[in-house]
């Protein structure tokens, strides 16, 4: 389970921006997770849930994960399509002369605090 090692990096860069800030308390994370990123979103939740108690600034964070879609581009056609649908095969033109263009990262988006 990877999921808790990101979670725990997530978690230091923002108590980390929390101190830096003078924020006394974060009350929501936004988190872009790609949709081929590997991470399980239910066991990501229940990893941040687990680590957040443990904080100094996050311990009555809310999690919001939003999920950023696969989306490959065919060097052959020109053509972007859904990677989860497709895979590395171009739906328009047949071609594996492909790569991902988005949906692999995982990216803090916003931080609420008071």
């Amino acid at each position: 389970m990877h999921e808790l090692g990101i979670v725990v990096r997530v978690i230091d860069m923002v108590e980390e921006a929390a101190r830096k800030n003078g924020v006394s308390k974060v009350v929501r994370v936004d988190l872009e997770v790609g949709e081929v990123s590997t991470i399980v979103p239910s066991y990501f939740r229940d990893c941040f849930e687990w680590a957040k108690l443990r904080t100094e600034h996050m311990q009555e964070c809310e999690l919001n994960l939003i999920i950023v879609a696969g989306i490959s581009y065919c060097r052959d056609c020109k053509k972007t399509y859904r990677t989860t649908e497709y895979g590395k095969a171009c739906p328009v033109c047949g071609g594996h002369n492909t790569y991902l263009v988005t949906g692999r990262d995982v990216m803090v988006k916003d931080i609420q605090a008071v």
